[in-house]
C-alpha cells in the first residue's frame, strides 16, 4: 500500500466517521476520529526528503483497527448484557407466575403477623412480631404488583409467607 493511497483512505474514513457523527446530532470527536486527524496530520507535516518507513504507518493503521475491532466488540458486549437482562427478567416473572398459578388447590400454612384488638400487629416482651399460622386450601391466586398473592377462604395472603405447601389429599 503507497503512502498516497493510505492517506486517501484515512481521509475517506475520516469523512465517513465525521458524517456519522453530524447525523448523531453530536460535536463530540470520538477516539478513533482523533486518531486519523492526527496521523493524516503527522503526514502532513513530515519531512520530504526523510519520509516515514510504510511499515510505520502499516503498525498504525494495524493499531487503528483493533481499536476500531475493540470498540465494536464493547458495543456488542453491551447490547447483549441488556438483553440478557431483559431475558432474566422476563424468565423471573414467569418463574413467580408458574409457581404461584400451581398452588391453587394446594393445602397451605402461612405465617402472618398477630393482630390485636386494636388494630395493631401484636409483640412480644423482646418487640419481636408474633405470628399467626394460616392453614387452608388455595382458592384462588392473583398478582399484586407483581407479587403472587394466594387466597385462603375469601382472605388474600402474599406468597411470601407461605411456611408449608402440600397436596390436598395428603391430609
Amino acid at each position: 500500500m503507497s503512502v498516497t493511497s493510505a492517506i486517501s483512505q484515512m481521509q475517506s474514513q475520516t469523512a465517513i466517521m465525521e458524517s456519522k457523527q453530524e447525523k448523531k446530532g453530536t460535536n463530540d470527536v470520538t477516539d478513533s476520529n482523533m486518531f486519523l486527524k492526527l496521523m493524516l496530520k503527522q503526514m502532513e507535516q513530515q519531512d520530504p526528503t526523510e519520509p516515514t518507513d510504510n511499515s510505520q504507518w502499516l503498525a498504525q493503521m494495524a493499531q487503528y483497527s483493533s481499536l476500531e475491532a475493540m470498540n465494536n466488540l464493547n458495543s456488542s458486549f453491551s447490547d447483549v448484557s441488556k438483553q440478557l437482562t431483559e431475558l432474566t427478567d422476563t424468565v423471573n416473572s414467569s418463574n413467580i407466575i408458574s409457581q404461584t398459578l400451581s398452588l391453587v388447590g394446594k393445602d397451605v400454612t402461612v405465617s402472618v403477623p398477630k393482630v390485636g384488638e386494636d388494630g395493631k400487629v401484636v409483640k412480644d416482651d423482646d418487640g419481636k412480631v408474633v405470628y399467626d399460622e394460616v392453614k387452608g386450601s388455595v382458592d384462588e391466586v392473583s398478582f399484586d404488583n407483581g407479587a403472587g398473592m394466594i387466597s385462603i377462604d375469601g382472605k388474600q395472603y402474599s406468597i411470601s409467607n407461605i411456611t408449608s405447601i402440600r397436596n390436598a389429599s395428603a391430609k
